[in-house]
């Protein structure tokens, strides 16, 4: 912890590279990941503050849209669309992915109700897929797509494609390579951006 410390107190001792933070933000897209530690948005894209607004939840769900009870993931992606008018939304799933190997394996969890119970929203998701193989690949990469899926039902999300102001993009991070693949549609596989 202290290297991280010590990071964040020289962080702001060059004050003008922040200033026009204070102005406001105009993001161009919606970067929806895992928390996972090891998937670091501006990293893999190099995006600079102000550049990407993130939504982070375990194993990168989207949940299902309900406006009876609207949950801090339905909110940011609608802020996100309606207040900020993001032009891409990038779902963005990972290799070595613990919360889908946990679907992908039948992992207990009863120990983490919490996460047993976030997880349902993509317990039917994850399909055929080796459970020996650690990066989970193929799994993700349905996820993602199903994720995508979900977005479609949101009624700021499908507002915005219809008037073609809004794009979807998939994408599948390899941890151990640092390789970035997308989906291409026309041929439905990721491929390398």
């Amino acid at each position: 912890m202290q290297p991280l410390i010590d990071n964040a107190r020289t962080f702001g001792q060059r004050p003008e590279e922040f200033a026009s933070h204070a102005d406001g933000q105009s993001p161009q897209v919606l970067f929806i990941t895992c928390s996972d530690s090891r998937v670091v948005p501006a990293l893999i894209t190099g995006a600079r503050p102000g550049e990407l607004f993130e939504l982070r939840t375990a194993g990168n769900i989207v949940p299902p849209y309900t406006s009876g009870s609207p949950s801090g993931e339905t909110a940011t992606i609608e802020y996100a669309v309606e207040v900020l008018g993001v032009q891409d939304i990038v779902v963005c799933g990972h290799s070595h992915c613990g919360a889908i190997g946990a679907l992908v394996r039948g992992d207990d969890l009863a120990a983490v109700p919490a996460v047993r119970d976030w997880l349902a929203h993509a317990a039917d998701e994850p399909g055929a897929c080796d459970p020996a193989d650690v990066t989970v690949g193929p799994a993700v990469q349905q996820h993602v797509l199903a994720q995508l899926l979900r977005l479609r039902s949101y009624p700021c999300v499908e507002r915005r494609l219809a008037d073609g102001r809004l794009t979807l993009r998939g994408w599948y991070y390899e941890v151990h390579t640092g390789g970035v693949r997308e989906h291409r549609v026309d041929t439905d596989a990721f491929e390398t951006l």
